[in-house]
């Protein structure tokens, strides 16, 4: 059984709908009802709109990734474990002890595994804001309004909203500059709840058993 951590404490209810405690798992905002009109794009100088076309660069560049992650809740609660990601498409989250949950985005569906009500739960990986980076290719065309860009200290800040969907939230990634390399995002949803996930010991192109994003494997991961 794949470990995660109990995200009760995030929401009054410990008994959120699929779609939105997918959303929480995933760290990349709650959707929520309604028609949030969209924010307006931040103005880019020439040199920034060539940084941001060097961060879609990069991402587009990572076919496959694994890392230690830190996810800070809005509460405080921390939790951690170990990401992979299979571009694209294609994510799975292990959180350390304790755990109740299991997940993975494969075949353009998320699937949450519930150890204690022993049920799974099945939502379009479209849906939530995780399509961002899981998507191919990467872009920030008419699709996606880029409402921050930092540059300074070494790091790049981007943040994203999905034009189409403002209410889904804002997703903020964090990259080293110098080599560019992605090392933090964070999420507020429209309450301003932020998670903030932190990864470490990040590697790239690196061979992974594809079974860790396959279904028969939600259950019990392969031995890697």
């Amino acid at each position: 059984m794949i470990p995660s951590p109990d995200f009760a404490h995030l929401w009054p209810s410990s008994r959120l709908s699929g779609r939105r405690l997918m959303a929480a798992i995933l760290m990349l905002v709650i959707p929520v009802a309604g028609n949030a009109a969209a924010p307006p794009p931040v103005a880019l100088t020439p040199q920034q709109s060539a940084e941001l076309q060097r961060v879609a660069g990069y991402l587009n560049g990572i076919r496959t990734m694994t890392a230690r992650f830190q996810q800070t809740a809005a509460n405080g609660g921390v939790s951690s474990g170990r990401l992979w990601v299979s571009r694209p498409g294609r994510m799975r989250f292990e959180y350390e002890h304790p755990a109740t949950l299991a997940l993975l985005a494969d075949a353009g569906f998320v699937y949450q595994w519930d150890k204690e009500l022993k049920q799974t739960t099945k939502i379009e990986l479209r849906s939530t804001p995780a399509w961002f980076i899981l998507k191919d290719p990467v872009n920030f065309g008419p699709d996606v309004i880029v409402t921050g860009f930092q540059q300074g200290g070494g790091t790049i800040r981007v943040t994203v909203v999905e034009a189409a969907h403002p209410d889904l939230g804002s997703l903020t990634m964090a990259f080293t500059e110098n080599p560019l390399s992605l090392r933090q995002w964070s999420v507020v949803d429209q309450q301003g709840r932020r998670t903030t996930v932190t990864l470490s010991d990040v590697q790239t192109g690196v061979a992974l058993d594809p079974r860790l994003f396959q279904y028969q494997y939600l259950f019990t991961p392969p031995t890697q």
